[in-house]
């Protein structure tokens, strides 16, 4: 009787795709795929290791598992990712349900895993992480219309907060080529909708290029005939070219919606996270870009509580918030990893202080956004369709200032029957806070 193998993914659409890329050589061996992990033989749990909150949520998860394996109702536990690559030395003793703890550079050898520990063996495996190889080889689990395409893994940056450096390794951009391929397999298998990811996508193609090839694989992409939208996250502040703000510009394709963490704005804050812009500087592209993308929604992530963040430097942020209005924004309370430089700073802030000025913040954009949404009454948005709700009697969907699994929703209803991964045209009747309600014209 085949294996019987569930997979749980925590973390970032990037942690998604490697989970994708797990599947497939898992199904390739023959094992089965079922999507309740209680009911498998074998659970790989990709976790996330970059915040608390997450390091919590993958440690609960294991230990939940852990339960059902005492049971009897599953037989094996492998875990990988990012928790696995940073704490190595320390998960296979903290957590003997683990059979098997297998690090970033060895994801590749879950099918051999599998066998190994279904075999009676204990594993620790850990190789470099020094490759990244793209190709089409995924089973895709996200809606059948959209998927992630990693397009470079690692980071440079060195944030003094941020442990990705050295849990993933140095930057590392796919082959141009590659990525084009995967994208024309994506599409020639139902995917419309492409968003690109990477720690920094504006960095892509330095280390292989020798400057930004961003805007040259954007173009690229755009000659893809069945991509309908292609989207892009991450784009580091100090990178946004004017090449780069042409080509989002130009192309009907790349949707106008850029995701820029800033993290904060005050300068000496900034400068002791290690970013490379300041205040003035973001202010000025933040109107560059509205001047010459019209109509574009800027979305944003910040950071509150970190170390020596006065009170003043705290207000700063807010009226740079309320200047500004993101369409889109996101706050998350400092996390104080172990590891990082800005763990070792003084004047640690405490957790309630930290808490209580990201709730500030977004106190702050549920006002700006409910502001902004209110102008779209009565426009005509195009939407993609994600589902039908049976309770609300009406489909959902987002439209293309919306990425998914992070942003709103739009609410809509129709007089034909609508299909998942249709694009419609929805006159806009009413707002909410962060989601829009409306239904499709004729």
């Amino acid at each position: 009787m085949s294996v019987k193998v569930g997979l749980v993914s925590h973390g970032c659409s990037k942690n998604l795709v490697d989970s994708e890329h797990m599947l497939y050589k898992i199904k390739q061996k023959g094992f089965k795929i079922v999507k309740e992990p209680g009911l498998s033989d074998v659970v790989v749990v990709n976790t996330c290791g970059f915040i608390r909150d997450s390091k919590e949520e993958a440690i609960e998860t294991i230990i939940e598992l852990g339960k059902l394996k005492a049971e009897g109702r599953i037989k094996k536990i492998i875990v990988t990712g990012c928790l696995a690559e940073r704490y190595r030395d320390e998960m296979a003793q903290q957590f003997p349900e683990a059979d098997a703890v297998v690090g970033l550079g060895d994801q590749e050898r879950i099918p051999d895993i599998i066998e190994e520990v279904m075999g009676g063996k204990q594993v620790l495996s850990f190789d470099s992480k020094d490759k990244l190889e793209i190709t089409g080889d995924r089973i895709i689990s996200t809606l059948p219309f959209f998927s992630y395409l990693k397009i470079a893994e690692g980071c440079d940056n060195c944030c003094t907060y941020c442990a990705i450096p050295s849990i993933r390794g140095r930057y590392r951009s796919a082959k141009k080529e590659d990525i084009v391929k995967e994208a024309e397999h994506l599409a020639q298998n139902g995917v419309t909708e492409l968003v690109l990811i990477a720690q920094d996508t504006t960095r892509y193609g330095e280390d292989l290029y020798g400057k930004s090839a961003l805007p040259e694989l954007l173009t690229e992409l755009c000659r893809i005939d069945k991509l309908h939208w292609i989207r892009v996250l991450y784009c580091y502040p100090e990178r946004m070219t004017d090449e780069l703000i042409d080509v989002i510009a130009k192309e009907e394709k790349i949707v106008k919606y850029l995701d820029i963490p800033i993290q904060h704005c005050d300068d000496d804050v900034l400068k002791r996270m290690n970013r490379k812009s300041t205040e003035a500087e973001l202010r000025e592209l933040m109107s560059k870009l509205r001047e010459r993308i019209p109509g574009i929604t800027l979305r944003t992530t910040l950071i509150t509580g970190f170390p020596g963040e006065t009170e003043e430097q705290f207000e700063r942020l807010a009226s740079f918030v309320k200047d500004t209005e993101f369409d889109r924004l996101g706050c998350f309370v400092y996390s104080q990893e172990e590891g990082t430089p800005a763990a070792e700073f003084e004047d640690q802030i405490d957790d309630d202080i930290r808490a209580h000025r990201c709730d500030i913040i977004m106190e702050q954009q549920q006002l700006i956004s409910e502001r902004l949404n209110s102008k779209k009454l009565g426009k005509i948005l195009e939407a993609v369709v994600e589902g039908y709700d049976k309770y609300a009697g009406c489909y959902f969907g987002r439209t293309a200032a919306d990425a998914p699994d992070i942003d709103g929703k739009v609410f809509f209803s129709s007089k034909r029957q609508l299909s998942v991964g249709e694009y419609v045209d929805i006159e806009i009747t009413e707002t909410l806070d962060y989601d829009l309600i409306g239904e499709v014209t004729e």
